[in-house]
């Protein structure tokens, strides 16, 4: 584990120096330039409130491909028939605040904290993180954020406060990165609601000649 400054932008380990479970550095910041550079070679950060900065690069990956998106028949039957509102960057800010607070089962705390949400509507404010949002008429009911760099979206958090508008953003977001020529999209860790939809668990070796490849993209985000 390696201790890393508080000031500046600070110098971030190889990822595959991370430990099994994924633990990687301690310390840092959560600047936008902080956080561009972490993502840009997959790690990211996750603690609680009354921890430090803590930053992570899991081994084996999480990551589906946009192309292989998986909708079942029960779903293709809802998007029938639902007639919801997808937008996309309407409201960043409630998407993060629904999914900081919209309780888990087997959750009781949350890893969004307030510095770590207000960190993720400043990378969304410098074009870096972006939400997909579900409407009932004006009603916020379900959605995702996560940050773009290149053509790689690393998703961080969704939510739904009504049947499969979780489902609806992800399977939105992932027909639209298709249309860009994304490579993946980024879970991190996997979930049975993620591999029933298509993710799927890769080595670290193959996570990283993705990013090597994202590197031919400029940074800035391309998901417009």
């Amino acid at each position: 584990m390696f201790l890393l400054q508080e000031h500046n932008v600070p110098f971030f380990p190889h990822p595959f120096l991370a430990t099994e479970d994924g633990l990687l550095a301690v310390g840092g910041n959560l600047k936008v330039s902080t956080l561009i550079q972490a993502y840009s070679s997959g790690i990211f950060p996750w603690f609680n409130a009354e921890d430090p900065i803590v930053w992570w690069f899991t081994s084996p990956r999480c990551v589906l491909y946009p192309s292989h998106i998986k909708v079942s028949k029960s779903m293709h039957a809802f998007l029938k028939k639902e007639s919801y509102t997808i937008k996309v960057d309407h409201d960043f800010a409630g998407v993060i605040h629904q999914c900081k607070t919209v309780k888990r089962l087997g959750q009781e705390d949350t890893w969004i904290t307030d510095d770590m949400k207000q960190a993720y509507i400043n990378l969304h404010k410098a074009g870096h993180a972006h939400s997909v949002e579900v409407y009932d008429k004006n009603q916020l009911v379900g959605g995702l954020y996560g940050v773009c760099i290149g053509k790689v979206f690393y998703g961080e958090s969704m939510f739904s406060l009504a049947p499969n508008t979780s489902k609806l953003a992800l399977i939105f977001l992932a027909r639209r990165l298709e249309k860009a020529g994304f490579i993946m999209i980024d879970c991190q860790q996997e979930t049975k609601h993620l591999v029933s939809m298509g993710a799927e668990m890769i080595s670290k070796e193959i996570f990283w000649e993705h990013l090597i490849s994202n590197q031919n993209f400029p940074r800035k985000s391309m998901f417009y």
